[in-house]
């Protein structure tokens, strides 16, 4: 008959930097502290929390494997110094065996590194490149833990039928504990709790979900984390992109499991931290569960959490972009005031010959509303001289506006200081719509996985939220109604070189996230015209696309890590069947 065993958990979900073995260190200790002020008995960080997720290629050298492990032998002592020796604390972080690199995760306990589990799947969907898969005879251990069977897996493990977490089944567990860096995607929560639900019912025992929170280049977490019961009950849930510990308790039906050695192609070791259970104790109450964000609100909050860290992790102040009036640079702008500050933001209108006044009446209205810092730099004396030297016409002399503009910007940049943000979004990054050194300029694009459809929708959604708060809204109306234009030529409109902005999102969506070919889009319903230019346009344009600045990734197929065509390309989809 299974007795009951209480436990107090505390998941610490935190935001952690790539390389950064000493502040990450700094940053376990401390949240650390706080688990055991809420008398925790285990804690757990988020997969490869010492070293920061991703790592990259940084996982092939051995010099910085060698100096996680150090670090981590390290930060055991120093727990246990900053007395935190007597809570379990399972930290990720990067080993090294004879095999290569290793994703792991470390038990530390009274100043010591108590047990190691080295993850058997590694990502090669974009975090990073595979660099290590199931080793046959891998360690899988079991933690008691004041009577408790606590097994331990990485991320990608619960992603596997029959892996792990299937032989933790089958071995015997009371609770399952997974540390996690997984990466932000839209509606990502429509697959991730269903998926820990039905982990925790194969291994027939609660599952404790800790998740990385922050950004790190492209990607961003968005933490979520979570702990799911055996018959798929939410038991507790913490909110999205902000750094939190989950501090509760748990009862749990033991049961003297014992099974060790080879079960479902793990080697199953059973270790020992503390044996007699707690004497019963008054539980803390219930935390309230945190509601997913709705989807405007997660896609925007994804932005700023990438926009913030990006600038912040690599040591920039402030960032400077240009203002055209139009709908992509104030949505810019506005996620650079949330996530830095208007005292950090600084727009420039440069106008040129074709410039009209809402243009820049609209730029200064945005600089108005957000209280950002605003200056115009006019354009059209450089253009001139670059028209007149060297005898620019058409599109030629078009392009040369948008690359004075880019100049101009990173001139700005070089003589204060500041990131340059490009403003492109998605779909315009798709066709090729887009000037090389001229808007494509820039270290970092916030809207560059965006769609152009969603950029609108989040204009509105942005400037709704300001109105229910009683604050101005901070993209001024005009900049979302009115037609979208580059205005390089007199009365430049987008639609005289792109199709209607809703269809052609339609087409993009079916061709790069669904991967469909020519024909998939023609019995889709698309008209054939329509496919084969929009097919042109992209195919066409993988150049541009391999030249532009990174941006936080929100869509399961962002350009650059996800999406690759090659440059040098004579394949065309509209060949299939002709």
């Amino acid at each position: 008959m299974p007795r009951k065993c209480q436990l107090r958990l505390a998941l610490a979900q935190v935001n952690t930097c790539v390389g950064d073995l000493v502040g990450n260190s700094d940053l376990v200790v401390e949240w650390t502290r706080r688990a055991v002020q809420s008398g925790a008995h285990v804690v757990a960080f988020p997969e490869m929390a010492l070293t920061g997720y991703p790592v990259e290629d940084l996982a092939l050298r051995e010099s910085f494997a060698t100096a996680s492990r150090q670090a981590l032998d390290a930060l055991a002592t120093r727990l246990a110094e900053a007395g935190c020796g007597d809570i379990v604390a399972i930290v990720g972080y990067l080993d090294r065996d004879a095999a290569g690199p290793r994703n792991s995760a470390a038990v530390l306990h009274e100043g010591r590194v108590v047990a190691r589990y080295h993850k058997h799947h590694l990502p090669n969907y974009g975090v990073f490149d595979e660099f290590r898969y199931f080793v046959p005879g891998d360690e899988l251990p079991i933690l008691r833990v004041h009577g408790v069977d606590v097994g331990v897996v990485i991320c990608e493990d619960i992603w596997q039928d029959g892996g792990p977490v299937a032989a933790l089944g089958v071995a015997g567990v009371d609770l399952v504990m997974c540390i996690n860096a997984s990466p932000y995607e839209r509606n990502k929560d429509d697959v991730r709790g269903p998926l820990v639900a039905g982990r925790a019912a194969e291994a027939r025992a609660p599952m404790a979900y800790v998740n990385l929170v922050g950004a790190q280049d492209e990607l961003v977490f968005d933490g979520d984390s979570l702990i799911v019961g055996p018959a798929g009950e939410l038991m507790a849930r913490v909110p999205q992109f902000v750094e939190q510990l989950l501090v509760t308790d748990v009862d749990l039906p033991v049961g003297g499991h014992t099974t060790t050695g080879r079960v479902g192609g793990f080697d199953v070791r059973r270790i020992v931290v503390s044996a007699e259970p707690l004497a019963r104790y008054e539980p803390l109450p219930v935390p309230p569960r945190a509601e997913p964000l709705p989807d405007a609100e997660e896609v925007w909050s994804a932005l700023v959490t990438g926009l913030r860290d990006y600038v912040h992790k690599n040591g920039f102040k402030s960032v400077v972009l240009g203002l055209s009036g139009g709908i992509d640079s104030a949505v810019t702008a506005a996620l650079a005031v949330d996530a830095l500050g208007p005292h950090a933001v600084h727009g420039v209108s440069m106008p040129s010959e074709y410039s009209s006044e809402h243009s820049r009446s609209d730029a200064a209205e945005l600089a108005r509303r957000t209280g950002i810092n605003f200056q115009v730099q006019a354009v059209a004396d450089q253009v001139r001289v670059f028209v007149e030297q060297l005898g620019l016409t058409g599109l030629a002399e078009e392009n040369i506006q948008a690359r004075c503009r880019g100049m101009t910007l990173m001139a700005l940049s070089n003589q204060h200081g500041h990131l340059v943000l490009a403003t492109g979004n998605k779909t315009e990054l798709a066709v090729g719509y887009s000037t090389i050194y001229g808007d494509a300029v820039g270290g970092f694009a916030p809207i560059k996985d965006v769609p152009k459809t969603l950029v609108w929708q989040l204009a509105r959604w942005r400037n709704a939220e300001a109105e229910k708060r009683g604050e101005t809204p901070p993209i001024p109306e005009n900049s979302i109604t009115k037609p979208p234009s580059a205005e390089l030529r007199p009365g430049q409109v987008d639609q005289d070189s792109l199709p209607d902005y809703m269809l052609l999102d339609d087409v993009l969506d079916d061709y790069v996230e669904g991967d469909r070919g020519f024909a998939d889009l023609i019995e889709a319903g698309f008209e054939p015209e329509l496919v084969q230019r929009v097919l042109r346009m992209v195919d066409r344009s993988e150049y541009k696309r391999r030249q532009y600045p990174p941006g936080t990734k929100i869509t399961f197929k962002a350009f650059g890590r996800d999406w690759r065509l090659p440059i040098t390309n004579a394949w065309r989809e509209h060949q299939v069947g002709s």
